[in-house]
């Protein structure tokens, strides 16, 4: 079984793996662009978590699970993403691997005109959600700077989320970094 990560499975899968491999989707592009009420924002205050949207690529990470903890992965990856994000489905997409490989992965897509689907936000409307929200896994600000520091990490260039990243700035830095690691000034 293949498993396609593009947001916090790519830093932090839960999960072991009999192979780790970069990959690309055709088709969708990464974005923050679904609603969370539970792992970084609340009822009262949402926050923001990666999604893939139409168009463009998205450049990944690739698990390959072996066949006897495949039944243990699915059901975990279930309960990750798809109980607390009634957004997500699951489903099968073509990724093509670093190796030239192209297989079968599973990954969670939102679905599209679900509420909690916001694929046409800007920048600006994203920030404004991210620095005001948190949740049980911690901040939505600390979540973007993860993201952008993962993908900076494998060498992925992700402008739309650097953007974010870059005007995050003032108190919720100080709280959620308060060594100052990984800020970005200005």
């Amino acid at each position: 079984m293949w498993l396609f990560g593009y947001g916090s499975l790519m830093w932090r899968p839960g999960f072991d793996f009999a192979e780790r491999r970069r990959a690309t989707l055709h088709g969708r592009q990464r974005a923050l662009c679904v609603r969370t009420v539970h792992h970084r924002g609340t009822a009262a205050r949402p926050g923001l978590v990666m999604g893939l949207k139409s168009g463009g690529s998205c450049a990944g990470i690739a698990y390959r699970v072996a066949p006897e903890d495949s039944e243990a992965v699915a059901a975990y990856l279930r309960e990750r993403e798809l109980d607390h994000y009634p957004v997500y489905r699951e489903a099968a997409v073509a990724i093509e691997l670093d190796d030239g490989r192209t297989v079968t992965a599973t990954t969670f897509l939102p679905r599209d005109g679900h509420p909690d689907f916001l694929p046409g936000l800007s920048v600006e409307e994203q920030c404004a959600i991210v620095r005001q929200a948190g949740g049980v896994s911690g901040s939505n600000a600390d979540y973007v700077r993860s993201a952008a520091r993962a993908l900076r990490g494998l060498g992925i260039d992700e402008p739309g989320l650097f953007a974010v990243e870059a005007r995050l700035t003032g108190t919720a830095d100080r709280i959620d970094n308060p060594n100052d690691e990984g800020r970005r000034r200005g």
